[in-house]
Formats: C-alpha cells, structure tokens, sequence
C-alpha cells in the first residue's frame, strides 16, 4: 500500500512539474536532413557507411520572390533557415580539385543571378549568417545558376549519385538550382 501511495504523490508531482514547463513554439521553417547515399538513414543495411550528410531549414516560397528579393544578391547566406546549415563529411572529399578533410562545415552561400559562391566555413552553430566570419573559410568556389525543372516551393538540398559513384550537391528553390559535383575517395 506504502508503495501506491507513493506512486501517487510521485505521479502528482510529475504531472503538475510537466504542466508548468513552457512549450517552444515550432519554427516556420522546419528542419530537414539529407544524406548521400540519398536515403541512407532509411535504407541503411549492415556494414554501409555514409558519406555526406546536410542539416538545414527549409523556408517556404510563400508567393514571395526569392533571390534578389527575400534573399539579395551579393550578400552571404545560410543556405536555409534559422541556425546556419550544417554539412558532415564522413571521409575525405574532393570539390573542384581541392581536398577538403572529413568533418563538420557551415555551409553558406553568396548567391547572385547568374553564379552563386558556395562556401564551407570552419565556425559552426550560429544563428543564420550573423556571425559569419570570412576568414573561416576552408572552401569557396562560384558555379552557375541554372532554371529547376519545376518549382520548389520549400527551399531543398538533397544529393544525387552520379555515374561514376560520385555525388552532385543540389540546391534548389523556387525555380533556381545550382549544383557542386563531389568527388568520394
């Protein structure tokens, strides 16, 4: 009966603590992660490994103009939402001849109307672009801007496996895409 009894006060107490704890409220942009091989996390079988993997938020159009509007040209931005993106490399990788070293990077970009520079950043866990610092890049390299095949409302990055079993990097919103090729060793 003793141990009912505390159950209860126990149970009480719990309830009441819980009831008084503050609830955040969900960001507008909701976080995503993308993986290459694309879907590894889902179709993960024993002994596979990934290779790169993306956190990032994902703003909406909203009918809103995007670039060069919502998001200017000429200026860095976070590749998203809220805090700064993130990309892991889980090996070492090769993008546009120069090595870069397994690890953790803020990935950032400078996007403009006809090329974007695309930038991996040594600072992580910041809020957007704030706090970016320059002389914390450890890779920045312009590619060209091409027209999405269609209209993505929510702002996407996901990977795509190429012939030779290497990856493209693919960002794209509204009807904007750009791509980084990624070479695996």
């Amino acid at each position: 009966m003793k141990n009912v009894v505390s159950l209860f006060v126990f149970l009480a107490f719990f309830s009441t603590s819980m009831s008084a704890q503050k609830v955040i409220p969900l960001d507008k942009s909701q976080m995503d992660m993308s993986y290459f091989p694309f879907n590894f996390a889902h179709d993960r079988k024993p002994g596979d490994k990934a290779i790169i993997r993306v956190i990032y938020s994902r703003p909406g159009k909203k009918e809103r103009e995007i670039f060069g509007k919502l998001i200017p040209f000429d200026k860095v931005w976070r590749a998203g939402a809220n805090e700064s993106t993130e990309i892991k490399f889980y090996q070492d990788v090769t993008i546009q001849g120069k090595q870069i070293k397994a690890g953790s990077y803020a990935l950032f970009t400078i996007p403009n109307e006809n090329e974007w520079t695309i930038i991996l950043n040594s600072d992580l866990d910041f809020w957007g672009a704030f706090s970016y610092k320059e002389a914390n890049d450890v890779f920045r390299s312009k590619v060209p801007v091409k027209k999405a095949e269609s209209m993505a409302e929510n702002f996407t990055i996901e990977f795509k496996k190429t012939d030779d079993n290497n990856a493209v990097m693919q960002l794209v919103w509204d009807t904007t895409l750009v791509e980084l090729p990624i070479s695996i060793h």
